[in-house]
């Protein structure tokens, strides 16, 4: 499938990285996101929704 067919969502960053475990930074600045309230875009992949399942707590998906 050609990344034109996939459709993209939007990841929200709405909670803060204060007191979150190493991992869990590093899954975040992975997806592009450094700031509270910053929104990327990203294609609907098995890899990009594992990331987001990892830190469902902190992000919320805007499809």
């Amino acid at each position: 499938m050609a990344k034109n067919d996939q459709k993209q969502i939007k990841i929200k960053l709405v909670r803060s990285l204060i007191g979150s475990s190493e991992p869990q930074r590093r899954v975040v600045k992975a997806l592009g996101l450094t700031k509270k309230d910053q929104v990327v875009e990203h294609y609907n992949s098995p890899t990009i929704m594992g990331m987001v399942n990892k830190v469902s707590h902190l992000l919320e998906v805007v499809e």
